[in-house]
């Protein structure tokens, strides 16, 4: 198949044909949402299994996506753009606190979103992992973009005197998969701590990068 199937114009029941595509969407995403998060997971779901839960045809499947691994990138996508976008509004909110509740207020934040719903969390570290190259690479790309969410705390730190300057993007890298692991992990049932605990914990390591021993001088 060389590209979606044409979609109709012009308004029916109400609803124009944009927005008509619009809710199809939303509800293969939900219904992504559901099995590729859930069971059987993306692997063992097929685009009849996908377009029934939606309650939509395969034909209008093809309408809005090429394959599954499309479906599961988008999913991948708005998944962690939730999450930023809440840990955004803690850090706009927090700018004036110092940086121990700033963190804080940031990571509960992130943390509190992204184990809202576990279905989340396998979409973001499970389901995703070994798909294809591609989706590799968008992984990548979305873990980068966390490191510069981290590297731009950081900087503003250094700016404001609460922080060793330095280069932070090898630290950022490595917290995030401290991050990713003890998140999962935690919401799997292999951590026992509240998830309270577990924003602490993750506190303590970011301020122990950007405050090592021995920082300020003199201390």
């Amino acid at each position: 198949m060389t590209g979606r199937l044409r979609q109709p114009t012009g308004r029916y029941g109400g609803k124009s044909a944009g927005e008509r595509q619009a809710e199809r969407r939303r509800r293969f995403l939900d219904a992504a949402l559901q099995l590729f998060g859930d069971s059987p997971g993306f692997r063992g779901t097929t685009v009849a299994a996908l377009s029934e839960a939606a309650g939509l045809s395969t034909r209008q499947f093809y309408e809005e996506f090429h394959t599954l691994e499309d479906v599961l990138a988008v999913l991948h996508l708005q998944v962690n753009g939730w999450a930023e976008e809440a840990a955004s509004a803690a850090l706009a909110e927090t700018r004036d606190l110092p940086l121990a509740e700033r963190a804080t207020a940031i990571f509960r934040a992130y943390a509190a979103n992204v184990t809202s719903d576990p279905r989340r969390i396998r979409i973001t570290f499970v389901e995703i992992i070994g798909v294809s190259p591609r989706l590799e690479e968008q992984r990548l790309e979305r873990r980068s973009r966390w490191v510069d969410f981290i590297c731009a705390g950081a900087a503003d730190a250094v700016a404001r005197g609460e922080a060793a300057p330095r280069d932070y993007r090898i630290a950022a890298t490595a917290f995030i998969g401290s991050v990713n692991g003890l998140l999962h992990d935690w919401r799997a049932g292999w951590v026992d701590a509240t998830l309270d605990e577990i924003v602490n914990e993750l506190v303590r390591q970011l301020l122990a990068i950007l405050r090592p021993t021995g920082w300020p001088p003199g201390a």
